[in-house]
This record gives structure tokens, sequence and C-alpha cells, in this order.
């Protein structure tokens, strides 16, 4: 099982960008991350060569190509040194583009589809990282015959159409053009007996477990892949692969915005006047504390560093952003209401001088009633 994030996903780009968007997009991430502005970060040196191999990658067209076909396994064995499993490089990649065209080469081998489950986490689930147990029906090579189709004790024999070729030949005036065998539909083989408990596919739908660790700073839309857990290949061909997208459910508290955290906080009008100390509880189990400065505005936002997210593969924290709103008081004793009633007459006799900003909104409106009556 592997983790492998999208180059796409690193770049912060659709797979649709163009080349524009995919440069300008790295220009932006690579300055961000580049290790002269995080000087001894070594999450962020691994950051900036992640973004950096990504880009490589994606800016040469035909890598582009091959990336979007295979995916990072198109570049694992390097050039033409590949054995018989896996990919054998460009060499493989560019000769199975061509046959797509000229109807020639190796017969196909049935790679497995590729399987796609979709992942609902909390917010503290996605802070914390989680193990998640995953229950998928998938098609299982089967047992019986080994993935091959034919009955125990018997084997597929090779087409008498197409002599074992997968292919067909049909003149068209000067030209051979060669076609998909219809008899034995490319496999070159076929099953005379086929098994009893497959009927000769080679594969069984099964209910299958499975388990994956997802990394804290997983966000909405994140992509996981776990190689070879997709279905069974066909005549052979090796398995498609399984990518879980990661789908966030709302918070009741923090809203997200990348590894950045915003909350709004309630406090009362006697603190946002006197000032004081809040306490915000923060998804580490942990409270940030806040001072509130006298005479601060509702609406006022407070940004509490490293307490947001944790970024994705361990490149630190964000921030938490608090906005302090005035709770208005309900249910007023008569102490309290005798104390406002003072208060505002105190607040009438002085003309609005500790309320600048209505008092300055009112003389605005003023002018604007004149200027309609003139």
């Amino acid at each position: 099982m592997s983790t492998d994030i999208d180059y796409y996903e690193l770049l912060e780009c659709e797979r649709t960008a163009d080349d524009g968007k995919l440069k300008a997009s790295y220009r932006r991430l690579a300055m961000q991350w580049h290790p002269d502005k995080n000087p001894g970060d070594a999450a962020a040196e691994l950051r900036f060569k992640s973004i950096s191999e990504a880009y490589d990658c994606l800016k040469d067209p035909q890598k582009r190509a091959a990336y979007d076909r295979y995916g990072k396994a198109a570049f694992q064995q390097g050039g033409g040194g590949a054995g018989a499993q896996g990919f054998g490089g460009f060499g493989d990649i560019f000769s199975d583009i061509f046959e797509q065209f000229t109807g020639r080469g190796r017969q196909p081998t049935g790679r497995g589809q590729d399987l796609r489950y979709d992942l609902e986490m909390t917010l503290e689930e996605a802070f914390n990282g989680k193990e998640a147990k995953l229950e998928i029906e998938v098609a299982v090579t089967c047992e019986p015959c080994h993935g091959s189709g034919a009955k125990p004790g018997t084997s597929a024999k090779a087409c008498t159409t197409c002599h074992g070729q997968g292919k067909v030949g049909m003149r068209q005036g000067l030209f051979m053009v060669e076609r998909t065998c219809p008899t034995c539909q490319g496999a070159g083989r076929v099953i005379t007996d086929p098994c009893d408990t497959c009927h000769g596919q080679g594969r069984v739908e099964r209910q299958k477990s499975l388990s994956v660790k997802v990394p804290a700073g997983v966000d909405d839309g994140t992509r996981i892949r776990m190689a070879g857990e997709g279905e069974a290949g066909q005549r052979g061909g090796g398995p498609g692969d399984l990518y879980i997208f990661v789908h966030m459910k709302p918070h009741a508290v923090f809203k997200r915005d990348g590894t950045t955290l915003f909350a709004a906080a309630p406090v009362s009008v006697t603190t946002m006047a006197l000032g004081g100390e809040i306490e915000v509880p923060v998804l580490d189990k942990s409270v940030a504390a806040i001072k509130v400065p006298h005479g601060t505005q509702t609406g006022k936002q407070f940004r509490v560093r490293g307490r947001g997210m944790p970024a994705l593969n361990g490149g630190g924290f964000g921030d938490l952003v608090v906005q302090l709103d005035v709770e208005t008081p309900v249910k007023l004793t008569k102490r309290q209401r005798e104390l406002l009633e003072e208060f505002q007459a105190i607040e009438e006799e002085q003309g609005g001088k500790n309320n600048p900003a209505s008092s300055g909104f009112f003389a605005k409106l003023k002018d604007v009633w004149s200027e309609l009556i003139d």
C-alpha cells in the first residue's frame, strides 16, 4: 500500500490545467516552500523537492502523457531494462500507444480496472490521521483455476482462427489491415472447458476487507492510492489500483481553508469594552488563549500561529483565526438594567465620544439627508 500524492494535487492544479497554469502554480509554491525561505525546516525542503519533481514531470508533454496513463509507476523502472512484470519505461509506454493505432504488437493482458472508494472523515480525524477499515466489492482472481478461466486440470488452447496471434489480417487494396480476432477477442487462446466457479472469466466477485492509514492533514478531495487493490486482471494481466477520495464532514465550530482554521467566538460586551482574556478550544484538545484589548470592536479577528491544521506529509501547522463577536446579554436582572441605563445616560451626555464608529455613521447619514432635502 502506498499513499503517493498525486502530482496535480502537489501543484494544486486540475488534471486539465494547461502549461501556463502549471507553471504559475509551480512558481508560487516553489517560492512558498523554498529552503532559503524556510531555513532549517526539513519538512519544507522535502515539500519543495516533491513540488519540483511534480513540475519536472508535468511540464514535459511526453512524460505528462505517460503519467496520466500509468501514474508514477511509469517511471519506477527507468528506461529499457524492465522485466516481464510491471512497466518497462517509455519504450513500453510508447509501443503501447503505437499498438493502439496500428493494431500490431503483443496480445492484450487485460489489466484490472481501477476502483474508487469515497471516505468520509471528520475534522478531528483529519487533524490526527486515522486507520480506516474498508469493505469493498471487488473482482478477485478465481482460486480454483488461478485466473486462467479453464477448468482445473485443463488449459486454454490456441485459437484456430488467428493461430494464437490475437489478430486477423484483411487486405484492403494495397494495404493489409489487422483487427482483433473475433473468435478469441484478442486473447490468442480459447477456453473449451471453462471453470465451474468463474465460468471462464478467471475472476469472481468477493467482499474484501482492507485497512488504510490516512495521514494527518488530508483535506476534501485528497486522493490516496492503494496499488494492486483494484480489480484482478484478465488473461494474466495485473490488478488495478484502488483510489480513495477523502470527503470532509462539516464541523460545528471550525471552518477550514487549507491549513488555516476559522472560528467565531461569542464574547461578552464587558470583556470587549474593558479588555480581558478568552480561551478557545482547539483540535489537539488544548486551548488557545487570546488577549482581548479594551475597546475591541465586534468582528475583530485574531490570528494564533501554529494552532491550525497540520500540513500533509509533515509540513508544520497552519494558523487559527478567531473572530470575536459581541454577545448581547438577555434576561437582565434589575441591577444590571439600572447599570446599563445609567451607562446609556452618560453616553448621551458625552455625545457619543466613546462610540466613534456610530457617531461617524450618523453624521454621514445626516449629511446625506441634508443633500436630499436641498
